[in-house]
């Protein structure tokens, strides 16, 4: 059916396509006839007379197809003008889908700007038939754009995830047994896990555990450390964002939370996050629901939530640094990991483990534990866990001049024992180590107060213990 101006009055009386659409044509009669044809077909439709509004507009939504007038300077038809906007709007978002509106086109136009970067060239007076056709085509090319965009950035999480390599899951004390028994029965269900313990108890590992028994485990498994994400970055980092949403936004990317929809979330270091942090956390739990920076829609998300602390979240509600309903909301069920000194047991089966990995690493096949070595091992108090220890023992092997190991070969002794009084030797970094471990003690644990101790940040003082595996 042919319409002119007048007969595109005809209203249409179904449901919306999802879409959006720009319209972009100084005529304004054009525009009107435009808006009864198409604003019952598609979610979201704009339609501007002057082209000079387009970079603004682009930057406050994300269009599907933008229809784009050739021309707008009377008398003028060379087409130019529309090639000028095509050029613009792809600068903007190289991957937009632009269809040309033209009343004078002929062929050799039209390869042109398809040439420059056109979807489709449609000719005036149009065909409702057709132009809907055409459009609709264009909003199913943009949204399969995008759904390959999200597959990119889940392909990169997920590639930085499996190249961390968690290892087994290793212990056989009776209170890590009893953590084997609670991960059997929650990983089947989507309930929120809250996993406490001092750094390096394993919490990471463990909740890699958890995915790899639960129903999601074929998903993504994406951790964000918030720790060390500050409050400027939180959003973005979490939520994604739409290019030109900052200065250095010069592409949309997927933030963590879309990434891991469908799978698991870790969000470690969780009593490190802000109250205003906090707040939009849990407006993501209650509504499933994130709104990229830069974009005005809403994105649903399917997670679930594992979340880790070596903080007393309890006491810190109590002291109103962190939400009781935040506390209710990640905690259906909470496992404690006891700390390495108290698993004496666990100690053996895990060095072991670690001996086998950097022996091979390091080409020293022959290495074994002598019995010394692991009374030096057995009586040491590891204030930084099972990641001290892994240390520990990659050190050993790299620094052995005998194949079997005694107490000499306990390289960790001196700069972690925790007599004040000692004489500290070995290298800057073995005393600054100390100073950390030192610090830590004094205060229960608490890095704030750690680092007030040092003369430090908080920051500060969270790297360090990451770069010496505490």
């Amino acid at each position: 059916m042919t319409c002119n101006l007048l007969l595109v009055t005809c209203n249409f009386y179904h449901m919306k396509n999802p879409g959006s659409l720009l319209i972009v044509d100084d005529n304004k009669d054009v525009l009107s006839a435009l808006e009864v044809l198409l604003d019952d077909e598609f979610d979201l439709l704009k339609t501007i007379s002057n082209p000079n509004q387009i970079p603004q507009l682009l930057r406050e939504y994300h269009f599907d197809v933008v229809l784009l007038d050739m021309n707008f300077t009377s008398s003028v038809n060379t087409g130019n003008e529309g090639i000028f906007w095509l050029n613009k709007i792809i600068e903007i978002d190289p991957e937009a889908v632009v269809v040309l509106f033209t009343a004078f086109g002929d062929v050799d136009l039209a390869v042109k700007v398809m040439k420059e970067g056109a979807t489709d060239f449609v000719m005036k007076p149009w065909d409702n038939d057709k132009l809907l056709a055409t459009i609709k085509a264009g909003v199913k090319l943009s949204q399969s754009r995008k759904e390959s965009s999200k597959l990119r950035n889940t392909k990169n999480v997920l590639e930085e995830e499996i190249s961390s390599k968690y290892p087994e899951l290793t212990g056989d004390s009776a209170s890590f047994n009893r953590i084997r028994e609670i991960i059997q029965k929650t990983a089947p269900t989507d309930a929120n896990i809250l996993l406490t313990g001092e750094n390096g108890t394993g919490k990471s590992l463990i909740a890699h555990e958890i995915h790899k028994k639960s129903l999601r485990a074929n998903e993504t498994f994406v951790t964000v450390d918030l720790g060390s994400l500050n409050e400027n970055l939180f959003e973005s980092e979490l939520f994604g964002y739409k290019k030109g949403a900052f200065t250095d936004a010069k592409t949309d990317r997927v933030g963590r939370v879309e990434s891991a929809s469908g799978g698991t979330l870790f969000l470690d270091e969780i009593g490190n996050l802000s109250l205003a942090m906090q707040s939009k956390l849990l407006n993501l739990l209650q509504n499933k629901m994130i709104t990229p920076l830069g974009s005005n829609l809403q994105v649903t998300v399917d997670i679930r939530l594992i979340s880790a602390t070596n903080k007393n979240l309890q006491a810190e509600v109590a002291n109103g640094n962190f939400r009781e309903d935040l506390y209710y909301r990640i905690n259906t069920i909470t496992i404690d990991i006891a700390p390495l000194r108290e698993r004496p047991n666990d100690i053996e089966l895990l060095a072991d483990i670690f001996l086998h990995r950097y022996r091979k690493k390091y080409s020293k096949p022959t290495i074994s534990i002598g019995p010394d070595f692991m009374d030096a091992l057995k009586q040491h108090n590891w204030p930084g866990n099972v990641r001290e220890l892994e240390h520990a023992i990659e050190q050993t092997i790299i620094l052995a001049e005998t194949d079997l190991l005694g107490r000499n070969d306990f390289h960790v002794k001196s700069n972690m024992t925790h007599n004040q009084n000692m004489s500290i030797g070995g290298t800057l970094e073995d005393i600054e180590k100390w100073a950390i471990i030192h610090a830590l003690e004094n205060n229960g644990g608490n890095q704030v107060k750690a680092a007030r101790e040092l003369n430090i940040t908080r920051q500060t003082i969270y790297n360090k213990m990451k770069k010496y595996g505490l």
